[in-house]
């Protein structure tokens, strides 16, 4: 995989700035239209040059794809590979231009806190849908 230099800078630089979450609510229905599904990370490489980026390769219940993820500040790549996480399959507004898979994480307070994979106890299969 390869990034300009100006794409890592913006990738990390829209990661580490803090958001404003919005607190509204939405109704059972809406988050059963987001598509957010489940995947497992087949294999993890750090992106040379970017700080806080892994590429990582996972099966989503069908073919093998791509996704680069912000989160190299606390992952090693080798502690996520096996590792089931849920992934948003197309995201919205994609840093990149191009519409790509995007781990979902979480990140305590304060803004600064650092992010924390969504992942499960049990055993879920590939390409199960989140509800």
């Amino acid at each position: 995989m390869t990034e300009t230099s100006d794409d890592n800078k913006a990738a990390e630089n829209d990661s580490a700035s803090p958001k404003k979450v919005s607190q509204e609510k939405i109704s059972i229905d809406e988050f059963g239209r987001l598509d957010l599904r489940v995947e497992k990370v087949l294999e993890a490489e750090a992106i040379p040059g970017a700080n806080r980026l892994l590429e990582l390769i996972v099966d989503p219940g069908s073919e093998k794809r791509q996704l680069v993820a912000g989160i190299a500040e606390v992952y090693q790549p080798e502690s996520l590979v096996g590792r089931t996480i849920i992934v948003w399959p197309t995201s919205s507004r994609p840093a990149s231009g191009a519409s790509n898979p995007t781990a979902c994480s979480s990140r305590p307070n304060p803004p600064d806190g650092k992010p924390v994979l969504v992942t499960f106890d049990e055993s879920v299969p590939p390409g199960s849908k989140v509800r």
